[in-house]
């Protein structure tokens, strides 16, 4: 009987002691979260046409505002922001629309980008503290007059180092939320070293401030397998520790995996294992053409039981 009572004293104490690993890596838990690109290829796409479905978390993401001017041959212009999506079609009285009609609905910006006016578009900061500046009060002003919630990075270029890149991004995050300008903040690095060198830089010391890693699986090759997918997850869940990875696809199916080639049986999957924080898309300009037949079957499958 002794024995029987110290087992039991025991195993309530081991229940009571957080095991090493939960408190590095967050508990595992799905989400009912689904985000899309929106407004970088100029097709007269609309938020209206995006099929939402009422029993997800849907956030658009307006692409891109970049700091560069808006000349014919644009150059870096140190943090200030300029809108370089569709803005006539997806215009600030557009955003308070899809809102109004949708409480399930926040939009946010992307910053960078891979390209602008047919160039790359480069992260070339003067300094950190002039950029920091110039970004804080030209995307405050953006924010404020679309009405937007939160903000996503996606310089996929750089001319400054990885502690650069990652004091301005984090300053800038940092500062736009502590004025209460965002609630949220997300990443959108791929597999390439230079690319990880920066996210990763930025993560390590500001990985607390970023509530998502928009990982570009899409961005691996045309004609990845379910279980080479599930592997890339696996290595980007431990690059960004402790973050909320969503897994992704492009709308065209020119390269990673798929949408009808395995991509929503590696979603089942890691949603088995409590794995699934989301899934975004790239892009709503490109998915018009199919009718935005994958975005009703994330949601789908992100609705049930999350």
């Amino acid at each position: 009987m002794e024995l029987s009572k110290l087992f039991v004293t025991l195993l309530l104490l081991q229940s009571l002691i957080p095991s090493h690993s939960s408190s590095i890596q967050a508990a595992p838990t799905n989400s009912n979260l689904f985000r899309e690109y929106i407004g970088a290829e100029f097709n007269n796409v609309k938020f209206t046409d995006v099929p939402i479905n009422p029993n997800v978390d849907f956030h658009f993401i307006l692409s891109f505002v970049i700091d560069y001017d808006t000349s014919s041959s644009p150059s870096p212009t140190n943090g200030k922001f300029n809108v370089f999506w569709d803005s006539e079609n997806l215009s600030p009285s557009d955003v308070s629309s899809i809102k109004n009609q949708y409480s399930n609905v926040k939009v946010a910006l992307s910053l960078g980008g891979d390209s602008v006016q047919g160039g790359y578009a480069y992260f070339s900061p003067s300094s950190v503290n002039s950029w920091v500046s110039n970004a804080v009060s030209t995307l405050t002003d953006i924010i404020h007059q679309y009405n937007l919630d939160g903000i996503d990075i996606d310089y996929e270029h750089f001319k400054a180092d990885p502690d650069t890149f990652a004091e301005c991004i984090g300053q800038l995050i940092t500062t736009l939320k502590r004025n209460g300008v965002i609630s949220f903040a997300s990443i959108a690095p791929f597999d390439d070293d230079q690319v990880q060198s920066h996210y990763q830089a930025l993560w390590k010391k500001y990985g607390h401030l970023i509530d998502y890693v928009n990982f570009q699986f899409y961005a691996y090759d045309q004609g990845t397998t379910v279980s080479q997918f599930m592997n890339y997850f696996k290595i980007q869940s431990s690059n960004y520790n402790g973050g909320k990875v969503l897994v992704s696809f492009i709308s065209d199916g020119s390269a990673g995996l798929a949408p009808n080639d395995g991509f929503f049986t590696a979603c089942n999957r890691l949603k088995s294992q409590k794995q699934l924080h989301g899934i975004f898309v790239w892009s709503a300009d490109d998915s018009k053409a199919n009718g935005f037949r994958y975005e009703k079957q994330s949601q789908a499958l992100l609705a049930i039981h999350h």
